[in-house]
Order: structure tokens, then sequence, then C-alpha cells
């Protein structure tokens, strides 16, 4: 019998407005059905209690600029914590899989972190994934968001590591929230091909999406061989949901769920707090726990003109065909201030849409053949026009990628006001402000 581990975090003290999507009855309504439905009652679902994360959790991963201080993140540090103890209680074989009933949501929280947007200001499941792979010696880990918005922020965090796979299938950016997530997103030029972005029409249902999980993402999970799955469980694909245009049922999410076979499913969004909520979590965790959900149907029928059949298959195969015919196209720096070898420059620009402001990005990676490289990330907000630099040496990074990301915190710590220094090689975290050394935590072990 699988045992699976439950925790839940409503975050009572955290909302964006008492009428916001994005408040605690997302989760309350959930509860109580599970609790109602006698689902605690059995013997494989074990109950775990929150917990809050260690801010360098955080930071090996996020750079929260100008400085963590200036954020409130209570709220978000027990979300990510939460995360965390069933990812330990996986490690320690207390149970096989996990589902981390928890708010506010993450997947929107990218590399660089200077407010909330999408509702999410730390990446719960991406601080999850590095804590593994620092910790337990996990290689090659699988983060599969089913999500109804794209997870750009997930998205930005991996897209210069080859040994995590990031595959979002979402409703296409050019009618939703936030607007990315393309079929040329394909990942950074030593981690090319680990992102897949699969987006869809409005209007898909229960039949088309499941049959994009078995032809396309399972295939590509197969393919990759991770040592672990991590589901990003946004719940908004469901036919009621408030914020978007798609027709996937409870039954539908638990079938998706039987399909990937998580090791670990972390909430992300999803805004029908009645109609859907309770019915897809109850299906999420009894296809987690190796139970029946054939039974969960919920109050209200679909309304939405569903998109499916032969004409959703011809969609999915000429896209597939797209996809896999887009080539790396890669335009080198030539700046003498950076280290040796040969660095791709990518700029950007991310709208933080919860805060209203913009964040102009400029990255820097060196190419190598041996690691994932060193990576260079110069932020600006705008329009205060504060600017940080973030520095982060990858894990199984190179004897060279390693000393250029030394010789660049050397350099920028003369030149940036805020300078952050995630060193994954080594697990450390250093951050550097007006260039003098700033301890944002107490040093401890954080293998227990």
């Amino acid at each position: 019998m699988k045992k699976t581990g439950i925790i839940f975090f409503p975050a009572f003290d955290w909302s964006l407005g008492e009428s916001h999507p994005e408040r605690e009855e997302r989760l309350l309504y959930t509860q109580e059905q599970i609790f109602e439905e006698g689902v605690m009652d059995l013997p494989q679902i074990k109950q775990y209690s929150p917990n809050v994360a260690d801010l360098f959790e955080v930071l090996r991963t996020q750079a929260i600029f100008p400085s963590p201080e200036e954020h409130n993140l209570d709220a978000h540090l027990i979300a990510v914590g939460s995360s965390l103890i069933l990812g330990k209680a996986i490690m320690a074989k207390e149970i096989d899989n996990g589902f981390s009933l928890v708010r506010p949501p993450g997947h929107h929280s990218g590399a660089t972190v200077w407010g909330n947007r999408g509702f999410c200001t730390l990446n719960n499941e991406a601080i999850l994934v590095n804590h593994l792979r620092a910790n337990y010696g996990i290689k090659r880990i699988a983060i599969i968001d089913t999500d109804v918005h794209h997870g750009d922020g997930t998205q930005d965090i991996f897209y210069y590591d080859p040994n995590v796979l990031c595959i979002s299938i979402h409703q296409d950016g050019r009618t939703l929230y936030p607007g990315t997530g393309f079929i040329d997103e394909k990942g950074g030029p030593n981690a090319w091909d680990t992102i897949l972005n699969i987006p869809l029409a409005p209007g898909v249902g229960d039949e088309s999406i499941l049959y994009t999980i078995e032809n396309w993402v399972l295939p590509k999970v197969e393919q990759f061989k991770p040592d672990l799955i991590i589901n990003s469980a946004g719940q908004d694909n469901h036919f009621t949901d408030p914020l978007a245009s798609m027709n996937v049922s409870a039954q539908g999410y638990g079938k998706i769920t039987e399909l990937i076979k998580p090791d670990l499913a972390v909430l992300e969004g999803g805004y029908s707090i009645q109609g859907a909520l309770p019915y897809i979590n109850l299906a999420i965790l009894l296809s987690l726990a190796g139970e029946d959900y054939s039974g969960i149907i919920e109050p209200q029928k679909p309304q939405r003109q569903e998109i499916g059949g032969q004409a959703f298959r011809s969609f999915l195969s000429n896209i597939k065909r797209q996809h896999d015919n887009i080539k790396p196209s890669w335009v080198i720096k030539k700046d003498q201030s950076l280290p040796a070898g040969d660095w791709i420059h990518l700029e950007r620009n991310i709208f933080y849409d919860t805060d209203y402001f913009n964040e102009h990005r400029k990255d820097y990676i060196r190419k190598c053949n041996h690691c994932g490289g060193t990576v260079l990330v110069i932020s600006e907000r705008l329009p205060t026009f504060l600017k940080a630099a973030l520095v982060r040496i990858p894990f199984e990074a190179c004897d060279v990628c390693e000393q250029s990301g030394y010789d660049l915190v050397e350099l920028y710590k003369k030149t940036e006001k805020t300078v952050l220094l995630q060193n994954q090689l080594k697990n450390e975290v250093h951050f550097w402000k007006d260039s003098r050394e700033v301890r944002l935590f107490e040093p401890k072990n954080q293998t227990t």
C-alpha cells in the first residue's frame, strides 16, 4: 500500500484582498471536504504540520532584491517550508508521495524577485528541487506544471540548468497571463531542450489534455529519466475557473495525477473556490493514494465549448513538429570585463502585475561543455532604477566555471550596490551590500 503525505497551510494572515481570488478560502473548502469524506482516516494517508523555511533555502535558488528584509515573506516561507517537510519525508521513506496543499502559490516567481507577481513571491517547487539536490544527492528532477498559466518563474529559475526538466501545459499565452510559454522557449545554451512548453487553445478538456500528456509529456519524461517528478498542481484548467477558459474536470485531474505519477504535488492556482477546488483536490489526493476517484462529480456542468477530437490531435501534431524543428541561435557577448570563455547574452523585461512595476534583466551564461555554466544576472527595477547583480555557480560546476563565478563577484561587488552569490556547487550563499558582506541568516547544518 502506498503511503501518501499531506500538509495544509491556508495562510490565514495573507491575502491580496477580501474579494480577491487568491484568499484563504481556496483551501478551507478543500480541507472541510477531505475531512467530511473520511479520507484522512485512510490508513495510507499521513498528515504533516507546516514549518517555516530558512532564508538560506530561498537564497540558494532565488535572489530577493534589494534585500530580503524589505519584503514580507512570513506566509511565503511557511508555504516553502511545508513543501520541504514532505520532500524530507519522501527522502526518509516515510511516504511514497505527497500533496502540499499550501498558499501562497509560487510558480510565477523567478530567479530574481523584486516583489509579488501573479500572486507569487517565493517559488515553492524550485526551492524544494534545489533542497533535494543539495542535501540528498538527487541529480535529475522533472517539474510538470499543470496550472492553466505558464509556469514562467519556474522556467526562469531552471532555464540554464541541464539537470532539471521543466514542462508546462497551459492555455496559450496570447490569450492569458503571463503572455509567455511558447514552443521556442527551449532552454539556455548548456540546457537546450530541457524546457518544454505546450500552449493549448482555450476550450481544451479532459480528452485532449490527457492525450497531450500520453503522447508528448510522458515520452519526454521517459527520455529525460528523472530521479523524481514534481507536479505544480494548478487547478485553474477546471471548466468553472473564473480566470481562464479551459474544460478539465475533477476526474480529469485525478487521471492527470495517475498518468504522471508525481512524487510530490504542490498546489498552485485554481480560483473556483467552491465549484472546483474541493473536488479537484480530493481527486488528486485519492489518485496519489491509489484510491478510486471515479465517484467525484462536481455539482456544475461544463458550459464552455470543448476543443477535442481529430481537430485537436492535428493541432498538437503540428505544434510538436514546429517545436522539434526549432534550433538554438545564441548571441555571444564580446565584453572584456567578463571572464574567459564564450558568454551568451539574453535580455528580457518582467512585469510585476501585483505591485505594478517592471524589471529589466540582462543575463550572461558561460557556454560550457562540462557543466551548466556560470550565470550572471544584472537586474534593474524600473522606474526606480535600483540595480542588483546575481552570480550563480551551478551544481556540479567545472573548475573554470567555478572560478568565473568568483571573478564576477569580485568585479560586481565594486560596481553594484547589491550582489548575491549562489554557490550551488558548495551549497553556500553570500550577500554583499555596498561592497560589504552582510549575514542574512545564521550558518547551520542544512542537511537535516
